[in-house]
């Protein structure tokens, strides 16, 4: 058999030859010309997986020094959310200065003397700014916090309540517990939406489980398709609300606390306790869920019961969120993944972290409601929807360049 010569040094020996300058002596040239750029391509092929793992680890090194101790980020966030609550509780149509506010809460609270302090600011602070400033810190701890769990049960970094239509079924559930029952919805309007988000929920991931080849797409498609529907219920119970009824249900659907008062703050208390609570009891099983449902059940999870569990608390958390406060969105899409940014995608962190990051957002987006056309308030939904549409724009295009 005749052995193969490689193209470019036959060519170049040819051309040698017929050139007349010698052709052993040309090709025994070219055969060494070829032998080291065949050395340099392997010592480039060497040395590039090298340089790889050198950029990698600067890479990983400049993240670890991006992110930031978990205490030091709870104690923080804490710090600022305590700063929040007192000015939100400061502004408004009357503007009390903020050390009559902490005293106003002191002498409530027995811890100074209320004798030289105004009744009409008392009545204000204590009865229509505080119960709203807590109920802020309690919704936007729900949304972000079911956002969180949502993306890592989906495997998607778009779910997010309000997107996927779970917002959009409490919604429903809600508005026809105001409609049908009237006055007395303090505690029927949490169970109302609760039960239709907690449809809705298991619905969404039944159509668009993880795991099966459904992708970002069909979820959305699924979110779309579900949230029209739960619109269109939303609509038949608007059509038939009396007037007194209609005037609520039309500020309530874009996000307002205006309404929260005291009994409908300490009935929604033991609901959130309960969501949050199982939400970040259930952060080892949120890590192992984002692998995929068949690695986490090659590493000994219970998927079927972890999912159940984690439906059922984010549910609860978006059903109360919503009842009380309307519809406001995307604060579980935003919220988490700056979150991620600063502390790391792991649940122990992330879940606390985006808690509270989420209620700042809330007591800032309603202490912004009342400073932006006083005496008359902004809904808070615009101001989420302000921020959260723009970035699920550029989620959305960053899918495109690499995966999640």
């Amino acid at each position: 058999m005749t052995p193969k010569v490689s193209t470019r040094t036959g060519t170049k020996a040819r051309a040698a030859s017929l050139a007349g300058t010698g052709g052993p002596d040309s090709t025994d040239t070219t055969s060494a010309s070829t032998a080291s750029e065949a050395s340099a391509a392997m010592t480039a092929s060497t040395a590039l997986p090298g340089r790889r793992r050198r950029a990698a680890s600067s890479t990983e090194v400049r993240h670890a020094v991006r992110r930031l101790p978990l205490l030091a980020c709870i104690i923080v966030g804490l710090v600022v959310l305590a700063l929040l609550m007192v000015v939100s509780a400061s502004v408004g149509p009357l503007r009390i200065p903020l050390v009559d506010v902490a005293h106003i809460v002191g002498a409530q609270l027995g811890a100074i003397d209320s004798a030289k302090l105004s009744q009409r600011d008392v009545s204000v602070v204590w009865q229509l700014r505080v119960p709203r400033v807590l109920m802020g810190v309690l919704v936007g701890a729900a949304l972000a916090i079911s956002g969180a769990a949502l993306q890592s049960l989906f495997n998607n970094p778009l779910a997010d309540p309000g997107i996927i239509g779970v917002s959009g079924g409490a919604s429903a559930g809600a508005v026809g517990v105001i409609v049908l029952a009237g006055s007395s919805t303090t505690w029927l309007l949490p169970i109302g939406a609760f039960l239709a988000g907690l449809a809705v929920t298991g619905l969404i991931y039944v159509l668009a489980r993880p795991g099966r080849n459904t992708g970002t797409s069909r979820m959305l498609l699924v979110g779309i398709a579900i949230g029209s529907g739960c619109q269109a219920l939303t609509g038949f119970f608007t059509f038939i609300a009396d007037d007194q009824q209609l005037q609520t249900l039309t500020f309530w659907q874009m996000g307002s606390l205006a309404k929260v008062i005291w009994p409908q703050f300490w009935a929604t208390i033991p609901i959130f306790a309960i969501g949050l609570f199982i939400v970040l009891l259930n952060y080892r099983a949120l890590d192992v869920l984002t692998l995929g449902e068949r690695e986490a059940q090659h590493l000994g999870l219970n998927v079927r019961r972890s999912r159940l569990i984690i439906i059922i608390a984010t549910a609860l958390l978006t059903g109360a969120a919503v009842a009380f406060a309307g519809a406001i969105g995307f604060v579980g899409l935003v919220v988490p993944h700056i979150v991620r940014i600063i502390v790391g995608p792991g649940h122990r962190g992330l879940l606390p972290i985006s808690a509270i990051a989420g209620a700042i957002l809330i007591v800032a987006a309603d202490c912004g409601s009342r400073v932006v056309a006083p005496p008359a308030e902004v809904p808070i939904g615009l101001f989420t929807a302000a921020v959260g549409a723009p970035f699920f724009l550029f989620l959305v295009v960053r899918m495109k360049k690499s995966s999640w």
